[in-house]
């Protein structure tokens, strides 16, 4: 059975302009220390996803609807003070920038403290010797100095270090990471990357990675979900993804990634990009989401929107030509 189960998720915002379709219909699974890629450009509704699962998201002015199991809960169904039980402590989240999500006016120990005070019923002197050794857990060193600053006290890679640590102070089954490299050197971000593998092999947590930076899925992942515009456009192992991208889109973002060595090997070439804007969520679509911008849109694609289809094992792709014999890229 897998740990994970959402299907059919729909995330839409009221405004004065209409409704915003931020997530329209999205279903995935994870199993248990499954690593889950979901990657997008910006605004595709990859961060509203991850906070429908942990019902972040104020209702109103949103409303979200579907299915979210976990371990055959419905989490959308849940109590708020059931569901407060589960958040950081069964499920945990990193959040995107580290100095907005930590608190400025507590000691960073008494920030980690705190999850296991409330999740574990630890005494207080018990949870800040834990907090120490979660921040040396982490790679950060002199903890138990480090553990008595203050987030503007740490540099940007300390303060994600210690996001990690209250994320998996309480050895969480599913952990979300939401962009957690974003705004980082790229030696940093190796580090942290690393740090999310070893400490996945350690307390055993299935991973949802949130990213638009297709190196970090090639690194960490085991299986990738492509969305656009609120909705999955493709699913597939990270190999299958990358050496057989299927839907346009996919092909698009992998395409636009600079190749090492390229000015060394004379086959520098300027990057492609896909054409055109996303459309507006505001408004219904007719047909394909990505017909807009798609080189190979035909009438069928303007006048029906293609299901998501298996095209090869373990390979789903919403597109009228993924054909079975898709060319490598």
């Amino acid at each position: 059975m897998a740990l994970l189960e959402v299907e059919n998720l729909r995330t839409h915002f009221r405004t004065p302009e209409g409704v915003v379709r931020a997530v329209d219909g999205v279903s995935f699974h994870l199993d248990k220390g499954e690593t889950l890629a979901i990657v997008g450009e910006s605004g595709c509704g990859k961060s509203v996803t991850a906070n429908s699962l942990l019902r972040l998201v104020p209702q109103p002015p949103a409303k979200v609807a579907g299915t979210v199991r976990f371990q055959s809960t419905d989490l959308l169904q849940l109590p708020e003070r059931a569901m407060r039980d589960i958040r950081g402590n069964d499920i945990s989240m990193i959040f995107q920038e580290p100095m907005t999500s930590l608190n400025p006016v507590l000691s960073v120990g008494r920030q980690i403290a705190e999850t296991l005070q409330l999740h574990q019923r630890l005494s207080r002197g018990a949870a800040r010797n834990r907090a120490v050794e979660m921040l040396s857990l982490v790679g950060i060193p002199e903890p138990r100095r480090r553990a008595a600053e203050y987030p503007h006290q740490l540099s940007g890679g300390m303060r994600q270090r210690v996001m990690i640590a209250i994320a998996l102070a309480c050895s969480p089954k599913l952990l979300i990471a939401d962009e957690p490299t974003t705004a980082l050197d790229v030696t940093i971000q190796a580090q942290i990357l690393e740090l999310l593998r070893d400490l996945k092999q350690r307390v055993g947590a299935a991973i949802i990675l949130i990213t638009h930076d297709l190196g970090v899925v090639a690194e960490i992942a085991a299986r990738v979900m492509v969305m656009y515009a609120g909705r999955k456009v493709e699913e597939a192992t990270v190999a299958e993804l990358f050496r057989r991208p299927r839907h346009p889109y996919t092909r698009g973002l992998i395409n636009a990634v600079p190749k090492l060595g390229s000015s060394l090997t004379g086959t520098e070439a300027r990057l492609a990009e896909i054409p055109g804007v996303v459309p507006s969520l505001k408004e219904p679509v007719e047909g394909c989401i990505f017909a807009s911008r798609c080189v190979s849109v035909s009438d069928v694609c303007r006048r029906i929107s293609p299901a998501l289809e298996l095209k090869a094992a373990g390979h789903y792709v919403a597109c009228h030509y993924a054909a079975e014999d898709a060319v490598a890229v």
